[in-house]
């Protein structure tokens, strides 16, 4: 890991800014303490997967990337840049380097799939209706979804609702790409085309990218470097291989898909 430096930013063991700095991180919801201490880091054009149980805090974490929730304790660096400590107008435009992929989609059932696409475009793009259409066209082409800008929502199946959201998050050209467990509720042929996809477009697009799974079949599919999130706190950072073979009885179990016991609150 790489040295804080005094203005809580941190550079690489080259000597490279990481594209993301997570430092030190703290937050509890009621009295329970849900991230404790969360040190990691992601470099540029790096597919980090964040694994766990539900409940493991994955979620909280994710939205603290995005600046979505403010931490008690620690730092979130962009860029080099303190997005916990940034002013509420510098903060959105940090934001703006992200696109997120919500559960599920997370679309709007009022609007037709173009709709959905373009609707970040119209609120933050200073973009003509010529333009906005041709770029969702060029969105729905990167998720291989070509001509189904006005189907309704209620009509795609949960692979296409995911693969939307994909095209609503990548619209505004981010440089983050951020997804929450982008494979819930859906069979394993369908899963394996959703890592395809979210393969081909970090390839494609050039992006960092931060996905929080549960899923380990995926996990390993995607990932340059998995992290394991457990009472809060990372217990595991390695590569595909190298997480494959860690010794922690915890994590092989997980691996496996066996029994675990109960998580201490």
């Amino acid at each position: 890991m790489a040295n804080a430096r005094e203005d809580g930013s941190r550079a690489g063991h080259d000597g490279s800014e990481p594209k993301i700095a997570v430092i030190d991180l703290w937050k509890s919801f009621g009295g329970r303490q849900v991230l404790r201490g969360i040190g990691l880091e992601v470099q540029r054009g790096e597919s980090l997967v964040i694994v766990g149980q539900s409940g493991a805090g994955k979620s909280v974490l994710l939205k603290h990337l995005i600046g979505l929730l403010s931490p008690e304790v620690g730092h979130v660096i962009i860029d080099g840049e303190d997005l916990t400590n940034s002013d509420p107008a510098r903060c959105l435009e940090i934001r703006k380097k992200f696109g997120m992929s919500f559960q599920e989609g997370a679309l709007f059932d009022s609007m037709d799939v173009f709709g959905n696409i373009a609707f970040p475009l119209r609120r933050h793009a200073e973009m003509s209706e010529g333009e906005i259409a041709a770029r969702v066209r060029q969105c729905l082409a990167l998720v291989h979804l070509e001509g189904v800008e006005s189907k309704a929502t209620s009509e795609l199946s949960g692979g296409m609702r995911r693969r939307v959201g994909f095209a609503r998050a990548i619209a505004h050209e981010p440089e983050i790409l951020l997804f929450d467990e982008p494979n819930t509720g859906l069979d394993p042929i369908t899963s394996a085309v959703i890592d395809s996809v979210i393969v081909e477009m970090r390839e494609r697009l050039d992006v960092t990218m931060v996905t929080i799974t549960h899923d380990m079949k995926s996990a390993f599919r995607i990932a340059d470097r998995i992290a394991m999130l457990r009472n809060g706190q990372i217990i595991a950072d390695a590569g595909p291989d190298a997480f494959r073979s860690l010794p922690d009885p915890f994590i092989q179990k997980f691996l496996a898909g066996e029994p675990l016991e109960e998580e201490v609150a």
